[in-house]
């Protein structure tokens, strides 16, 4: 994904915690503002507990990976924050989809 998509800034990580609703199942926590963009911004956390340096990369990569393949569905005027619980570690890519998939239904990130 391209810069542009990205929520990278920890001010803008901030402002989507304090001011975004958020929507979680026992895979995922998404945090999700609405503005007025001309795209969706996504900014992807994965934390320790999940493993050592090369297992989240992994999840983050499965996660922007799924994500990508969502982009045609996902309401542009969303800035949305994906938090990794610690189980998602040992997930295929298949099962990411299926737990993003579901956790951005409930939230209406998908149209």
């Amino acid at each position: 994904m391209r810069k542009s998509y990205r929520v990278k800034k920890e001010k803008e990580f901030q402002y989507v915690f304090k001011n975004g609703k958020s929507y979680a199942n026992k895979k995922f926590v998404v945090y999700v503002l609405v503005k007025e963009q001309p795209h969706f911004r996504v900014g992807i956390s994965v934390g320790k507990k999940i493993g050592n340096a090369v297992t989240r990369n992994a999840v983050k990569r499965k996660i922007r990976a799924s994500i990508y393949e969502m982009k045609d569905r996902i309401d542009p005027s969303l800035d949305f924050l994906v938090i990794a619980r610690p189980s998602v570690s040992n997930l295929s890519s298949k099962e990411v989809y299926s737990n993003l998939l579901h956790v951005f239904k409930l939230s209406k990130i998908i149209k």
